[in-house]
């Protein structure tokens, strides 16, 4: 029987499957330690790293761990004190079944556990809007036509500017309901006593300034798809509802009394961590299972390099620039490039650069070197001491303004911290948040605390 729906096919011929042994990495500080199917994990003092090391000797991004086809490659990400396998300092090395694996001070097991595991990679650079050569995104182009094929929830994690929005769509696009409608909402987007009434809609009278009934985003994309952005920033008091809506299929309206029915795939994204949001109680457990039926984890850019010249190359040509010519050098240069705002970083990078190349070459020389570049506001805290935070212009509003709160998150917290003698509990209480979110918040800005 010939499948109905074609284009979720992928070729055999373009898929390369890879399969090799589930492995664990240990600490000396005792326990299981972690498990892993991944191809690639990423290893490092930062919190966002799959295997974290707290230890001052880390490098915050210290090492990268891969099974290449060949076996379990290690490389030192040019830390500051060294990858050591077996007691030899190394650059990369192949890992044996059982190895001691030292990063800077802190030693960590390696060990192959009996498990096997299957993964494919699709031979292609491109699906959709997506872009890629790097292994980490080609096997995210073999999972999507999968993944389209269900009518599941799906969960994109990854950090702002990496592509969640085009994943989602490239989902919507490979699957049955690629003719019908594919709404995005924003959750960050939208204050938080309007969300319920974005969401599932109201009647008239419901409310001051509901003077007509409103359908919601849930009823706009009945039969086809909904894309939750920014899920993470969803009000905690709303999530039992958008639970309602995915379990039993039903909304009801701001002021109505009666549920109607909705056919609707659900789609989230976040930048956020949301395992560790749900064990600081920001996030409902219940909520996140459902979401999380299946998690695709976009990588971020400065985690696979490889990908910078193909994307250059394609910004270039869409700015009708591919006549510029972009020098070895340069070009080793943005793949060292952190690019904190990810794609999209690198995509305003590449429009600015190309106004401003001289003789027909892309410089460096127009690379931001700061964390926060453009112009500067000053603000005054309540001891009276000002502040100055910088507004990166360069960057779409959405990336700035989420730029611009980190700063304020991690200078707040750093203040508060001071004033509290590095107490935790009693700067949470001043913060007015629970414990175990400012711990989180500790471990994910690296900030002190006791």
């Amino acid at each position: 029987m010939a499948d109905p729906n074609p284009q979720t096919q992928v070729s055999p011929d373009a898929l390369e499957a890879l399969e090799f042994q589930r492995y664990r990495l240990r600490g000396t500080g005792g326990g299981k330690g972690q498990s892993y199917d991944r191809r690639m994990v990423f290893i490092g003092s930062a919190p966002d790293n799959d295997f974290v090391v707290e230890h001052p000797t880390v490098s915050r991004v210290h090492a990268r761990l891969e099974f290449d086809g060949a076996g379990y490659l290690l490389r030192d990400l040019g830390s500051k004190n060294g990858t050591w396998v077996d007691g030899v300092r190394v650059r990369e090395a192949f890992l044996p079944g059982a190895a001691k694996l030292r990063f800077g001070h802190a030693e960590v097991g390696f060990a192959l556990e009996e498990d096997r595991v299957h993964i494919e990679l699709t031979r292609a650079e491109r699906l959709g809007k997506l872009l890629g050569r790097s292994p980490q995104m080609r096997e995210i182009f073999a999972l999507i036509p999968k993944v389209a094929k269900s009518n599941v929830p799906v969960l994109i994690e990854g950090e702002s500017g990496t592509g969640k929005e085009l994943v989602a769509e490239a989902i919507q696009q490979h699957s049955t309901r690629a003719e019908r409608p594919f709404i995005v909402f924003d959750c960050s987007a939208v204050p938080p006593d309007l969300a319920e009434s974005e969401l599932f809609g109201h009647v008239r009278g419901a409310f001051t300034g509901a003077v007509a009934t409103r359908s919601g985003v849930f009823e706009q994309a009945h039969g086809g798809t909904i894309f939750l952005d920014e899920i993470g920033e969803l009000p905690l008091d709303l999530q039992p509802k958008l639970l309602r809506a995915l379990e039993k299929g039903e909304i009801k309206a701001v002021g109505d009394s009666v549920r109607k029915k909705v056919d609707v795939r659900v789609i989230a994204a976040t930048n956020r961590v949301l395992d560790k949001e749900v064990e600081a109680g920001n996030f409902r457990e219940d909520l996140y299972y459902r979401l999380a039926v299946i998690k695709v984890r976009l990588p971020a850019l400065r985690h696979r390099p490889e990908d910078v010249p193909l994307l250059v190359e394609h910004f270039l040509a869409a700015s009708g620039s591919s006549e510029v010519q972009v020098g070895w050098e340069t070009m080793r240069r943005l793949q060292q490039h952190p690019w904190p705002g990810n794609v999209r970083e690198l995509k305003n990078y590449v429009d600015r650069a190309v106004v401003l190349a001289e003789h027909g070459r892309l410089e460096t020389r127009h690379l931001s070197t700061r964390g926060m570049r453009g112009e500067a506001v000053e603000v005054e805290g309540g001891d009276g001491e000002r502040l100055t935070l910088g507004i990166d212009i360069d960057l779409p509003f959405k990336d700035a303004k989420g730029r611009l709160l980190d700063v304020f998150e991690t200078k707040y917290w750093q203040r508060l911290l001071e004033k509290s003698g590095g107490n935790i509990s009693e700067a949470s209480r001043r913060g007015g948040i629970h414990r175990k979110s400012l711990e989180y918040i500790v471990k994910k800005l690296d900030l002190k605390g006791d």
